[in-house]
């Protein structure tokens, strides 16, 4: 018999895994949620200390983030996952799937004195104006952390937090919307982050420029869908085990 929802556990445990490919990951200390009721507040997230690479779709763990007893269980989730993601949950509604990383560029941008990312090129310009900078961190994200994180998020429009001193924080519709958007910021984190150790000046576009292209690229039709179906694809072709 299969677990509730088992087509949302499948997506999840390919992200998982494709993220732990694309080097997206830290291992066992990231996390990814979604989900799965109209308020939000239940939602399937990866099991503590689990490797990315193995994550199954059978492993993933059913939460309430209204009912704090869960840390107390046999298969409690990590304490800052709970803080984090729960908190998340609980206050943006909107933000049914969350994807947290350290991943290399965008955690180098979080580390900088100004952590903005300019629109020096198309990717970049995606996340103008859709991206919130939280300058006040405050340690492990265990539940006051994790609650001070989703004030700042309470915008629809804001698909993005760049965590200072941390790393980053990703929401979209869907797996395929979120895992997308992780991909592309990371990207443009790098070239940003490329650009600024040549020295030379930026071509920056103008804000009107920057936005037209973030309005186009939101309106694309069916990237997200078709660039995650092709890494499902992917990791059959590699004989994964995500979706068991």
């Amino acid at each position: 018999m299969q677990l509730p929802y088992w087509q949302e556990r499948v997506d999840l445990a390919a992200a998982f895994q494709m993220a732990a490919q694309l080097n997206l990951h830290e291992a066992v200390a990231n996390h990814f949620s979604l989900s799965v009721n109209d308020d939000g507040t239940q939602f399937l997230i990866n099991p503590n200390q689990r490797h990315f690479s193995l994550i199954k779709a059978s492993d993933i763990l059913l939460l309430d983030a209204n009912d704090p007893d869960v840390l107390k269980g046999p298969d409690a989730p990590d304490p800052t996952a709970w803080g984090l993601h729960g908190g998340v949950h609980r206050h943006c509604p909107h933000a049914r799937c969350v994807m947290h990383v350290h991943s290399t560029f965008s955690t180098v941008l979080a580390s900088l004195q100004d952590s903005r990312l300019l629109p020096i090129d198309q990717n970049t310009a995606t996340f103008f104006n859709r991206y919130v900078i939280d300058d006040s961190y405050g340690g492990l994200a265990f539940e006051d952390e994790g609650e001070r994180c989703a004030r700042l998020l309470g915008d629809p429009k804001i698909k993005v937090m760049i965590m200072g001193n941390h790393g980053l924080l990703v929401l979209g519709d869907s797996v395929a919307d979120t895992f997308n958007r992780l991909f592309y910021f990371e990207r443009s984190a790098e070239t940003y982050i490329r650009a600024l150790q040549t020295g030379q000046p930026l071509r920056v576009l103008s804000d009107e420029v920057a936005e037209k292209t973030a309005k186009e690229l939101d309106e694309y039709p069916d990237q997200a869908q078709l660039h995650f179906r092709d890494l499902k694809i992917m990791l059959d072709r590699q004989g994964s085990d995500y979706a068991q």
